[in-house]
């Protein structure tokens, strides 16, 4: 018995060093950095820090390189660091109005005020390979192309008045805000009631829609975006248009009780997302327009858009519309699953030794074999007794 326990250590240890050595991969190959994770996979960091629940840039990139880039890997690993963080205390909620957009589109007003910000997207490229990039040095750049880069920057900034806005100076009005005026989307009841914390409490169903959309934000990205698919193919009901969809820094405050004011702590990159969605009305509602809502860490509108999307098919029971029985309809369904840390670590322990209930197993159908052979020995008995008979 201990012999088994001490030779299991040791394969353990040799795994880990193994990793290590894979995880290097050649040494030919210069090491990659945290900057360079952080500033050209700044995606990647982006859902590191959403789905791991911590605003830390260094540390979602030291995850990715410490997981060889398994992002849930990372997920997971930022996750358990947290849980060793003191907290000194709560920020105020943030003011996503006076965030400072980078980017800023809306699929309802092309006159939005405040103007349409393009920003850095994929939507206009052509999805090709740029063979570039693979060859050495790309990033080395000429003077002159380097000044017009950064005349084409100023420009932008002139045109879409972001010069005022990266300074937090003027706010950036929510498009939703104008259909409200003339009372053709539901308000939103503030309420002054502290939000439950997921990260500290477990989640207890049913539970309110701060905490459902808690978890949709540290949820899996590829879950939500399937959940939010199946909603647009009809299952939920729940046609939707992106009201707005902005991704910019916002400023944190932090209340100091010793000083009796709120200070400027930093600010945070993170994306929103406001889905504009049909509602027919209801005893209680006349017909109107209702909302889905989406904020995570960092550039990240695949994930803000499905939130959003998921977010108003949970509603049916608030906005009293019938349930149909669809996934994304079903809390428990979705905040019980959307989880890929607690999907991953049930996943993945039936891979652990799992001996003694597999040989019980093995009995079982031995038993259940040797059981169902004789009877079977006994119906050909039978049947050759009434054959010999006639």
């Amino acid at each position: 018995m201990y012999v088994a326990v001490k030779g299991g250590e040791r394969a353990i240890d040799a795994a880990h060093e193994w990793l290590a050595d894979e995880r290097r991969g050649d040494r030919s190959v210069p090491a990659l950095s945290l900057a360079q994770i952080i500033e050209q996979l700044a995606l990647s960091v982006a859902r590191v820090m959403a789905e791991g629940s911590l605003y830390d840039q260094e540390l979602a990139a030291l995850a990715i390189k410490q997981s060889r880039g398994d992002l849930i890997e990372a997920i997971f690993l930022m996750r358990a660091y947290r849980t060793t963080l003191p907290r000194f205390g709560y920020s105020k909620p943030i003011e996503t109005g006076q965030m400072s957009c980078i980017r800023r589109i809306s699929a309802t007003f092309k006159d939005a005020p405040g103007g349409q910000i393009l920003g850095p997207t994929f939507d206009y490229t052509h999805r090709l390979l740029d063979f570039k990039l693979a060859a050495e040095g790309d990033d080395i750049i000429s003077k002159e192309e380097a000044d017009a880069l950064s005349v084409c920057y100023e420009n932008n900034d002139a045109a879409n008045g972001n010069e005022a806005n990266r300074n937090h100076e003027n706010d950036i009005p929510h498009i939703t805000e104008f259909l409200n005026k003339d009372g053709l989307i539901q308000t939103e009841v503030e309420s002054n009631a502290t939000p439950g914390d997921l990260t500290r409490e477990p989640l207890e169903l049913p539970t309110s829609r701060p905490l459902r959309l808690q978890a949709l934000t540290r949820g899996d990205e590829g879950f939500v975006l399937g959940l939010a698919y199946s909603t647009q193919r009809g299952y939920a009901r729940n046609h939707a248009f992106v009201g707005e969809l902005r991704i910019g820094y916002c400023p944190v405050e932090m209340e100091i009780p010793e000083l009796g004011f709120t200070i400027d702590i930093g600010e945070v990159l993170v994306t929103e997302c406001e889905t504009v969605n049909q509602f027919k009305g209801s005893k209680k509602e006349p017909p109107q327009f209702t909302r889905g809502y989406g904020l995570v860490f960092g550039q990240s509108e695949r994930k803000s858009i499905s939130m959003a999307l998921v977010d108003r098919a949970l509603r049916w029971k608030e906005l009293g519309e019938d349930f149909v029985g669809a996934p994304a309809q079903d809390e428990e369904f979705v905040l019980y699953h959307c989880d890929n840390i607690q999907a991953t670590g049930f996943l993945e322990h039936i891979k652990l030794p799992h001996y003694v209930d597999f040989q019980s197993e093995l009995e079982l159908i031995r038993k259940i074999r040797s059981e169902a052979m004789k009877n079977q020995e006994n119906e050909t008995q039978q049947e050759a007794n009434l054959e010999a008979a006639e």
